[in-house]
């Protein structure tokens, strides 16, 4: 490939499997209709913001729960069959979580539905490296987001109007899609380079993940910048509901969100892969931080989607280079645990910062407005790298 190719040339370098795990993962992810409406779908059936934030946080407990086990089993059982048992077990979990009444089983079957609707991403982070060459990474990681949010552009709109004929459909459509992610998987993807004769233990792992300084450093940063990322899911559906808008207006948001990331994200990585990494994702964590902390003054629509729009291209810019930084810092025999680990710092957020935030929200808005403004910059501070040079991103990665 070329020095410097051009977004057409690095697309298609990309080898066909790579579009496949594409097309499974737009599917799964249009269909993702529960989370995002789960605070509106509890609150509606009487249960308090509070009950609703600890639901969502006990669907990141079992985040937590896939984070681990997913890089376990995308290094030791392979990635396909990883993602093969993740979306049909997902799907059988969100069909339960469908029919539960009292809120000790509503918690439980959250936990379940996020142990088992998410233990994929380990292995599908980790054949994406497997499949694409280093100096594409960037590119390919960019694309992999482009068609998840492609499907949370879509699929947060369509779900509002699903949700206006019973939130039963919601579940069902989140189920279904998962199915069809599942059968993609069974005829079309490949196993990824995993080898039984060069499994490494999690004494070693951990071993080596902790001792690992640069990956250290990225996940502090990623920690905070994900405490924020947590509450679109969650506060601010509230605060959109605060200043008088429907879930409707909430969801458009959402999708937003995604149609921003479709049309913008793949061109910026033109500009974002030659830099040192973490110079770029602290300025990414700086814009998401000022988007999200703006939305404090936000009262009209368009305000809303003003601060959407800043907290996307925040996004835009650290992700993609964030996630092929990790890749490139992975032995290749423990890729999917290093991903595991990586995805951990998000998904540790979705536990803790749901309920952390609506309470906060319910007993002062402000508060938690300041409170996420610190928290945010925090992670731009760690990130941030002064006068260093900037160089490729491989210059560091591959180093």
């Amino acid at each position: 490939m070329p020095k410097n190719p051009s977004l057409f040339t690095s697309l298609r370098a990309l080898p066909p499997t790579v579009w496949i795990l594409y097309f499974g993962t737009f599917l799964n992810k249009f269909g993702s209709f529960v989370i995002p409406f789960l605070a509106i779908y509890l609150t509606s059936r009487g249960f308090t913001p509070v009950d609703a934030g600890v639901a969502i946080g006990a669907y990141g407990i079992g985040n937590v729960g896939a984070t681990i086990m997913g890089g376990y089993m995308a290094d030791h059982v392979g990635r396909r069959k990883t993602i093969i048992l993740s979306m049909f077990s997902g799907a059988a979990s969100m069909i339960l979580l469908s029919q539960a009444t009292s809120f000790p089983v509503i918690l439980a079957l959250s936990a379940l539905a996020g142990l088992a609707s998410e233990f994929y991403r380990p292995a599908s982070s980790a054949l994406l490296a497997d499949l694409v060459p280093a100096s594409n990474r960037v590119t390919a990681y960019s694309a992999y987001r482009m068609f998840i949010n492609a499907g949370f552009a879509f699929g947060p709109a369509t779900a509002g109007f699903i949700a206006g004929h019973g939130f039963f459909w919601l579940f069902a459509g989140d189920a279904g899609t998962s199915v069809l992610f599942g059968i993609v998987a069974i005829f079309a993807l490949p196993e990824g380079s995993h080898a039984s004769a060069d499994k490494v233990g999690w004494k070693e792992a951990v071993s080596t993940i902790v001792a690992d300084r640069k990956l250290r450093r990225m996940l502090l940063a990623a920690l905070g910048c994900a405490l924020i990322f947590s509450q679109m899911t969650a506060t601010f559906g509230l605060a959109v509901r605060h200043a008088g808008f429907s879930p409707k207006i909430y969801g458009a948001l959402l999708s937003l969100n995604g149609v921003l990331i479709v049309v913008f994200e793949l061109g910026l990585t033109r500009v974002t892969r030659h830099f040192r990494p973490m110079s770029v994702i602290s300025f990414g964590y700086f814009l998401a931080a000022a988007g999200f902390s703006l939305m404090a003054f936000a009262q009209s629509i368009a305000g809303f989607a003003t601060c959407v729009a800043i907290f996307t291209f925040g996004e835009m810019t650290a992700m993609p280079v964030a996630s092929a930084y990790v890749a490139g810092l992975s032995p290749a025999n423990m890729r999917g645990r290093y991903m595991g680990t990586y995805g951990l710092t998000w998904t540790l957020s979705t536990v803790i910062g749901p309920a952390l935030g609506m309470s906060l929200f319910g007993v002062s808005p402000p508060a938690f407005w300041v409170v996420s403004a610190l928290v945010g910059f925090s992670s731009v501070a760690i990130a941030f790298e002064g006068r260093a040079p900037p160089t490729p991103i491989l210059a560091e990665n591959e180093a």
